[in-house]
């Protein structure tokens, strides 16, 4: 028996929206716009097409010649004309910056999808994207990605028992794509491994935007911890084809013990690729999960 993916609210306001609750009728297609077309762009338009749950109303990318094998009448070539569009739920797969800059906007008219969470790690972003979401009473979904866990997390947030958290990511040297101090770094790795950063997801995500999302996810399931949790950044040159996360939650002392759990996700991948192969179907299971909730921010 196949089993819909949850979806884990972080965060709710009391306004709630009865279009978004009710969810759709049966035989009704969801009408969604796609923006970006890299990789994981790509891997949601070819299946979600074929999806006869979803109707495809629109693809936008900042370089338009990279759009392949879609109709033109798909292909948005403003950017400012999403708002235009009459679709339920917009999916980010682009860049932060896309949510900085049109994340209140999209929010005005629909659900926003956020596949570049690392935008969230800005305080102002996040205060505005969550004034614009109560305002309207459209949710903001953040895919799980690559984190494991994510519900225990959230629970344990929404309990007041999440005392701590820690994410460790591990990758080769060449699927890190690093901005600064960082990438300079990471250069110098060609044998063993290093410790490139330490320190809270929140200062670490404009250094690697393109590589924490999942830390970025994690930080909104921790709720009030939020991006305070300790990120970890380690380049290793002895796993070329595995991305791996650890993630250590950290509980009440009990009787002078500390309760933690720790869970190792290993993500095979190609060698260099920033994405692993199994995060593919991870986003993918993720839009599918994101519906039927009401304002504020939801991990999926």
């Amino acid at each position: 028996m196949s089993m819909r993916k949850p979806v884990y609210s972080v965060y709710h306001s009391n306004k709630i929206s009865s279009v978004h609750c009710l969810g759709l009728t049966k035989g009704e297609k969801m009408k969604i716009g796609i923006l970006g077309f890299g990789h994981i762009g790509q891997y949601l338009y070819e299946h979600l097409s074929k999806n006869q749950d979803y109707q495809i109303v629109f693809v936008w990318n900042r370089t338009k010649e990279k759009i392949i094998c879609v109709p033109q009448e798909l292909i948005l070539d403003d950017i400012d004309a999403v708002s235009e569009q009459d679709v339920e739920l917009i999916i980010e797969v682009a860049h932060p910056d896309i949510t900085k800059t049109f994340g209140e906007k999209f929010l005005d008219n629909c659900s926003y999808f956020i596949g570049s969470p690392t935008a969230l790690a800005n305080a102002e972003t996040y205060k505005r994207l969550k004034t614009a979401s109560e305002r309207s009473g459209n949710p903001v979904y953040v895919p799980c990605g690559a984190l494991w866990g994510a519900e225990d997390i959230a629970r344990m947030a929404r309990a007041g028992t999440l005392k701590g958290l820690e994410i460790t990511m591990k990758k080769h040297p060449s699927s890190f794509k690093l901005e600064g101090d960082l990438k300079h770094i990471n250069d110098e790795v060609k044998e063993g491994s290093k410790v490139l950063y330490e320190g809270s997801i929140r200062d670490l995500c404009p250094l690697a935007p393109n590589n924490v999302n999942t830390m970025a996810a994690a930080a909104i399931a921790a709720g009030d911890l939020g991006f305070d949790a300790i990120g970890r950044l380690v380049s290793d040159s002895s796993i070329p084809d595995w991305h791996i996360i650890e993630v250590k939650a950290i509980g009440p002392t009990i009787e002078g013990k500390q309760f933690e759990v720790i869970t190792t996700r290993k993500n095979p991948a190609a060698r260099g690729a920033v994405t692993g192969t199994a995060t593919f179907g991870s986003f993918l299971s993720s839009v599918m999960a994101a519906k039927g909730k009401s304002s504020g921010f939801h991990v999926c």
